[in-house]
């Protein structure tokens, strides 16, 4: 179906944004992998391209775009299999909270750098113990005159090693309800207890810094907090949409790329003297695919249309989550079939889309979280 999303300002940028990548980025992937970081320099050249924080308003320092400049961002970095830069984890999950919540004085400090690419940012709420249940993070800050005392443990932090800056949730206030006394900090890098531990190896995402935190009596001055004291979970529950929103669309882009390449392979590659792609079996297989992606690209762009009008679609964006990363784990492993032993070997990318896919039903609130978000928001 055709798509009407976009303007053609939007394809414009499109074309600016695969230029981008093709330059900057693909030169470089089998490096990073093996590094299992990109380069620091690469996040600046793409703020000098304007690929960081599109959407920001031009009086806070941004280019004046829309969320719709950053779905073309996502979509572009799919089409070159890109896991490791997390420009959509910096400029589409963190920086929202430091433009929405953070007080005129973190936003002049802070957004500009964020948008140059100087300031890389990540947000820390997962710990040791506990991953979708914010309820029980046991990361504490106490106040001690103008200042915050953080202290506590944070793990599976992206950009953990590379981050300048980071969103860290830590329990401000007392009392028994854990929702009401969740705090969000902004802390600079190389403020002194603020320790990046050792980055971890994973089974996906080989050039995504992935690290843990530790805090260890580390003050933080009390401006740096985003929004009220205790109303961290609430901000959260705001902007963990637009996180989910955004892991499905990665999953949908990520979903169709892989298609559209199973597609040329299966023409090419022949067994018994023809293509395979002339097997029965090929192409109920594609066309099952190929409709599980049609489907879940009307939704994700009527979801994204409703976003952008402002709608709070708690349902719709648990749905899509959901949905969309169990929908791309499905196309990636019947495409990787048709490749053979071929797919199972890294120098094809079909082999890192599938490693990459794993973790889509688990970040951002893993999948068994998101049924429940559905049942309570049905009345259940």
């Amino acid at each position: 179906m055709k798509r009407t999303l976009f303007s053609p300002e939007h394809e414009i940028f499109r074309q600016s944004v695969r230029a981008f990548f093709a330059r900057e980025v693909v030169p470089h992937q089998e490096r990073w992998a093996e590094a299992g970081i990109v380069d620091r320099e690469v996040w600046r050249k793409a703020g000098a391209a304007g690929l960081l924080c599109p959407w920001l308003p031009e009086q806070d320092g941004g280019p004046g775009g829309d969320f719709l400049h950053s779905l073309v961002i996502m979509e572009e970095q799919a089409r070159v299999y890109e896991s490791g830069l997390a420009i959509s984890l910096h400029s589409d999950v963190v920086v929202p909270y430091l433009a929405s919540f953070g007080s005129e004085s973190l936003k002049r400090r802070y957004l500009p750098g964020c948008v140059s690419g100087d300031i890389v940012t990540a947000i820390a709420m997962t710990e040791p113990g506990t991953g979708s249940d914010l309820a029980a993070i046991a990361t504490t800050a106490r106040r001690d005159g103008d200042h915050y005392v953080l202290n506590g443990a944070k793990t599976f932090i992206t950009n953990g090693i590379l981050c300048d800056l980071c969103v860290v949730a830590a329990r401000s206030e007392s009392g028994d309800n854990p929702h009401q006394n969740l705090s969000l900090f902004a802390v600079e890098a190389g403020t002194p207890g603020f320790h990046k531990g050792k980055k971890l190896k994973k089974m996906g995402m080989a050039s995504q810094d992935t690290s843990e935190l530790a805090f260890e009596d580390c003050r933080v001055p009390a401006d740096n907090m985003l929004g009220p004291p205790g109303g961290g979970f609430l901000m959260l529950m705001q902007k963990l949409q637009q996180e989910r929103l955004v892991v499905a669309a990665g999953s949908q882009a990520a979903a169709e790329v892989v298609l559209a390449d199973a597609l040329k392979y299966v023409q090419d590659r022949k067994a018994f003297g023809k293509p395979i792609a002339k097997f029965q079996n090929t192409q109920f297989k594609l066309a099952e695919c190929a409709t599980e992606v049609e489907i879940g690209r009307v939704f994700l762009d009527r979801l994204v249309e409703e976003h952008m009008r402002g709608e709070y679609l708690v349902k719709e964006c648990s749905m899509a989550k959901l949905w969309h990363t169990e929908m791309v784990g499905r196309v990636v492993d019947t495409c990787l079939q048709f490749y053979g032993g071929y797919g199972y070997m890294l120098e094809y990318p079909i082999a890192r889309a599938y490693m990459d896919a794993r973790v889509q039903r688990i970040y951002a609130g893993t999948n068994e979280i998101m049924k429940i978000i559905i049942a309570k928001q049905m009345g259940l």
